[in-house]
């Protein structure tokens, strides 16, 4: 019998099977596009979120802007009848009713800034489901 001799078979990769093809310089490509892939799509939702949080503001604004306009005017008009009440129901001069109805706007202003600062400061104003899903990637990558 003749010896024969174990030589490895040298078979050319057929992609179609699902065979390994890569080089390392390929792998090294695939990773590179999978990330910058990644990095889009990040880039989207981050868009995405920031593009639903601003048409919502504007909307708000827009109420806001038009409710602050007629309870201006009702305030005003508010303002003046009451400063008439004091002066003719309680025989005060006209400067001290309007002082004394500056002074309780004054206060009721104070009080809701201070409810303004206080929800201000209750939620943060940037994407917060974005930036969850790149904070979760980067630990990912680290592993």
């Amino acid at each position: 019998m003749p010896a024969t001799m174990d030589t490895p078979e040298t078979k050319t990769p057929n992609p179609a099977a699902g065979e390994n093809t890569g080089t390392i310089t390929s792998l090294i490509t695939g990773i590179l596009d999978d990330g910058k892939t990644l990095a889009r799509q990040q880039m989207e939702m981050f868009k995405s979120e920031v593009r639903e949080d601003f048409k919502k503001s504007v909307q708000a604004a827009q109420y806001g802007g038009m409710g602050m306009a007629c309870l201006i005017v009702g305030a005003l008009g508010l303002v003046t009848a009451v400063a008439y009440l004091l002066h003719e129901q309680f025989h005060l001069s006209m400067w001290v009713s309007w002082g004394i109805i500056s002074l309780v706007f004054l206060g009721i202003g104070a009080a809701l800034a201070l409810a303004s600062d206080r929800i201000l400061k209750s939620f943060n104003p940037l994407p917060d489901k974005a930036l969850t899903a790149v904070k979760e990637n980067l630990t990912w990558n680290k592993k």
